[in-house]
């Protein structure tokens, strides 16, 4: 029976949506939780949710700053490169990051050296996954290996030639990215007055631009800015 280039390319295609489905059918979804992650040796110590104390009685060489607008603050370390680190404790460490939200570690960044005993990232995967009574197929995601689990995810990748792990708390991400957008929604009700004509500028109308430093000043909405006694200015009518 004779079949079209045609029909043969959709059948080709349709053969390949199905394996393709079948495949991530088959993958084993995680439904571990951040508190039943184990403490294991290859993290040194770390784990999410540990505050500043914690963090700091762990390694008291450790700094923070001052938290952003958005309750996020972040540090390193560099235990390789520091010579105040003990090396034992951080044998095969090149650094680490450590990403706090409202105090406590959310996001745990890990840089091997090229001495770990798992150098390969099928090697890493494996053994991580041993380590911390995980699902052993980690689906490939921008690049890097990753695994999505109840509440948070961790991904494994090469960095200069030696494997990296990052441990996020998804939950926390998501905080995150609510208090920025309401942020952002914040500065575009934000209109801007000028002293001299009291009349007040949207934060889309581009004349607000034009208003000298000394003569702005600011009003959370235009509500507040007619309270005020100031007018719309006609540039934005």
């Amino acid at each position: 029976m004779y079949f079209s280039p045609m029909v043969k390319t959709s059948c080709l295609l349709i053969l390949i949506f199905f394996s393709v489905t079948n495949l991530f059918a088959q993958q084993p979804a995680c439904t571990v939780k951040l508190d039943q992650l184990p403490d294991t040796a290859e993290l040194r110590g770390f784990r999410l949710g540990m505050s500043y104390d914690q963090v700091r009685t762990r390694v008291p060489q450790v700094q923070f700053g001052r938290a952003d607008q958005f309750g996020v603050t972040k540090t390193s370390i560099n235990p390789l490169f520091d010579p105040r680190f003990d090396k034992a404790s951080f044998a095969d460490v090149r650094t680490v990051s450590l990403d706090f939200l409202d105090g406590r570690l959310v996001n745990l960044w890990i840089g091997y050296e090229s001495t770990f005993k798992w150098q390969t990232v099928d090697e890493f995967v494996t053994g991580m996954s041993q380590a911390l009574n995980l699902p052993a197929t980690w689906p490939v995601k921008r690049g890097a290996r990753q695994l999505t689990c109840s509440g948070f995810s961790i991904a494994a990748s090469l960095v200069a030639g030696s494997p990296s792990i990052r441990i996020t708390d998804e939950t926390a991400q998501e905080t995150i990215a609510v208090r920025r957008e309401e942020a952002a929604a914040a500065a575009e009700a934000i209109v801007m007055g000028d002293t001299r004509s009291k009349t007040f500028y949207p934060s889309d109308c581009d004349g607000r631009d034009e208003i000298p430093v000394p003569s702005r000043i600011t009003f959370k909405n235009r509500e507040e800015a007619e309270k005020a006694g100031y007018k719309l200015a006609k540039d934005c009518q």
